[in-house]
């Protein structure tokens, strides 16, 4: 499962570190990411490039590969190498200019992931996200996006992450991913954040560490509780149509309720360590 608005958790692995791919691939992450970019010294950029390339050969349309951003010494080597290739997409750093965006997209004919971690790139999410059919989700890099606005307290992103989540939503695309958590110590808070960032709109979150994964994994999959509310508001439906009604709970129902019940019956359904079976009810995610 490593397409966004279905991946939970996308674990970065440094690409220098095969034995490290090797363990996530086989490990409990929805997405592997194998970074080319921050996580990699200098010295080691090329063999990072090579791992990312033989992993992907070997595991065809499993593993996505975070390029380095455009401008640096490694990113044309980098996207030759997978231009054309068997990788399931690239995450793109600092996304800031829609036509090299859509160059990228055209040279590699690869599904991109944007990461906007600047101002400049927050000024033009609206159009980084419709500027081209093979761009695949925008989500914030926090940490250079806050260092850019001068923002010492990253709940004050608030404002920024309600543009991505409006960016990607008025493209038809999924719901963005979150960006990471970086205090690997503070398990509760990485609890509460990913809670928060799902219900204002996040599906999934990045992370940086294999004990991340569980925490996450539990966020962003809908509990009981959620799949019984909407098993039993789809089985209220009956002939009422597309009409407006009061269920016999008492519960306002009209279309888009319909539609988001659907939404989570049908995530249950693709998770395969969901809470409890859903049922045959389920349709497709509707917009």
């Amino acid at each position: 499962m490593t397409g966004l608005g279905r991946a939970r958790s996308w674990l970065y692995v440094p690409g220098h570190r095969a034995d490290l791919v090797r363990k996530a691939l086989d490990g409990q992450a929805d997405a592997v990411v194998v970074d080319l970019e921050d996580a990699v010294p200098p010295a080691d950029k090329d063999r990072a490039r090579e791992t990312a390339v033989a992993t992907c050969a070997a595991r065809p349309g499993e593993v996505w590969v975070r390029v380095n951003a455009a401008g640096t010494p490694w990113a044309e080597a980098d996207t030759a190498a997978l231009a054309g290739g068997t990788v399931a997409g690239l995450r793109v750093p600092k996304a800031e200019d829609p036509a090299a965006v859509a160059a990228l997209a055209e040279r590699t004919g690869a599904p991109l992931h944007l990461l906007v971690e600047s101002a400049r790139g927050l000024r033009r999410a609206f159009a980084l996200a419709e500027c081209h059919r093979l761009v695949a989700g925008v989500s914030t890099g926090e940490t250079d996006l806050a260092a850019d606005l001068r923002i010492r307290d990253r709940r004050e992103l608030g404002w920024a992450r309600a543009r991505i989540v409006t960016a990607n939503r008025a493209a038809g695309l999924p719901s963005p991913v979150a960006s990471v958590w970086t205090d690997l110590a503070d398990r509760a808070g990485l609890t509460a954040d990913s809670a928060a960032l799902r219900d204002a709109g996040f599906f999934g979150r990045s992370v940086i560490h294999p004990d991340q994964i569980e925490p996450v994994h539990r966020a962003f999959t809908p509990d009981r509780a959620e799949v019984e509310r909407a098993r039993a508001l789809l089985d209220s439906v009956g002939t009422a149509g597309t009409a407006a009604w009061v269920d016999d709970r008492g519960r306002f129902v009209d279309p888009a309720v319909v539609a988001g019940a659907r939404w989570v019956l049908d995530l249950a359904d693709s998770l395969t360590d969901h809470h409890e079976p859903a049922g045959a009810t389920a349709g497709k995610e509707t917009s």
